[in-house]
């Protein structure tokens, strides 16, 4: 008697279910817990309309280990006969429709989702590979369907790669509170455009600035969905760099040969000296670095203009900006480097969405902590063949959703 209160506690039952017998066997190492509703009353599902009793249907759940005992929830579920929806199989209090666990086992099982992968959760909770996806994919559809339209001022795009051949996913972050809102395959104009229609007229108006890499796609999709777009798109800050430091390494590389040729070993070893902050330099590493900048090479006045351009996102006024890049170009263009020369183009390319970066002052920094997170699901889970399942896993761990089911009552 004292088992049968002590799970009818632990299950949350009330009128009509009730714990008809707890029954262990220690040989198996299981507890077999034993639930009824009784006569009812029985009300449907869908109105809450009280009905007669159509039918009963035998069902299992698997619930939390008792004493390291495998532990099953047994009832015959009962059918109501609604007048409005027909025949329904009603409520149960410590499981979701659908479900074969309990909610307490799922709420553990997500927690040991989130902290290992999905062969190690399965192994820990004794499910199967697919039992173990299944509980992760029904987390991440209710956590979406939870998932309010509230407004997203700061966004960014990026693509992610999911595995060779250049296969990627498009990504959509919220940028203030890092956390993934949208997953979509490739990296084509047409990604980013079926995210657009998830939004509310009032979260559409709401977005404020929209950060992404140089990529004309993203662009194109946001001027065709988003109000005044040219002034919301941030080209980001990290990417820019990223190319200005590639220009850099090739002047190196190539001037690097040239000098290997005559003899000169000057630049060997010296790759990562151009690309680190001098302040973060070691001080033979200064010296060293030093005695480069005084010699005549190329990539030493390649290295200089990347220096110079980094004091154009320092400025606030427009105008002020622009005739700081003018100088900048005009220095770059004619360097007679033929790297440095491209990207200076490509910078003046999309140099109106980079001047935005002054009014909203936002980049991809927080998409690129959400990429950090991304690679770590990727390496726990030994890669991905489905992409269904890398989404599934980016919602997951990286959506800020409420993932936890909740017992109907």
């Amino acid at each position: 008697m004292r088992d049968v209160e002590l799970y009818r506690t632990i299950l949350g039952l009330t009128p009509p279910w009730t714990v008809v017998s707890v029954e262990l066997d220690v040989t198996a190492q299981r507890v077999l817990v034993k639930v009824d509703a009784g006569a009812g009353p029985f009300t449907c599902p869908e109105c809450g309309a009280a009905g007669p009793r159509y039918d009963r249907k035998p069902r299992q759940w698997r619930h939390l280990d008792t004493m390291q005992f495998t532990t099953w929830i047994e009832a015959d579920v009962p059918r109501v006969e609604c007048a409005t929806h027909g025949v329904r199989q009603i409520r149960i209090p410590w499981a979701e429709p659908g479900s074969q666990f309990t909610a307490l086992f799922e709420r553990l099982a997500i927690d040991l989702l989130r902290e290992c992968s999905v062969t190690g959760a399965g192994r820990l909770l004794r499910i199967t590979w697919d039992e173990a996806w299944g509980i992760k994919g029904r987390a991440v559809k209710r956590g979406l369907v939870r998932r309010s339209p509230e407004v997203v001022p700061h966004v960014g795009v990026d693509e992610k790669a999911i595995a060779k051949r250049h296969r990627y996913l498009t990504i959509v972050a919220d940028l203030d509170r890092n956390r993934v809102l949208y997953v979509s395959d490739d990296r084509t104009q047409e990604s980013l455009d079926s995210f657009w229609p998830t939004l509310t007229p009032t979260q559409l108006t709401g977005i404020t600035a929209v950060a992404m890499d140089m990529w004309e796609p993203y662009a194109q999709s946001t001027r065709a969905h988003l109000p005044d777009a040219d002034a919301k798109i941030v080209f980001d800050k990290f990417h820019v760099v990223k190319h200005l430091h590639d220009a850099v390494d090739l002047v190196r590389r190539a001037e690097h040969r040239a000098l290997r040729r005559s003899g000169d070993e000057r630049l060997t070893g010296s790759k990562y000296l151009w690309l680190m902050r001098p302040r973060d330099m070691t001080a033979p590493q200064r010296e060293a670095f030093r005695a480069l900048q005084r010699g005549d090479l190329k990539v030493a006045r390649a290295w200089m203009l990347k220096e110079q351009f980094g004091a154009f996102w320092d400025y606030t006024y427009l105008g002020a900006a622009r005739t700081f890049f003018t100088r900048w170009f005009w220095r770059a263009s004619h360097s007679r480097l033929k790297p440095v020369v491209g990207v200076a183009k490509l910078i003046q390319r999309h140099l109106p969405n980079l001047l935005t970066y002054l009014q909203h002052g936002i980049t991809n920094a927080g998409l690129e902590a959400i990429n950090a997170v991304i690679q770590w699901v990727k390496k726990t889970a030994r890669g991905f063949r489905n992409p269904e399942h890398f989404k599934i896993a980016i919602y997951f761990h990286c959506g800020g959703l409420d993932l936890y089911p909740h017992e109907s009552r």
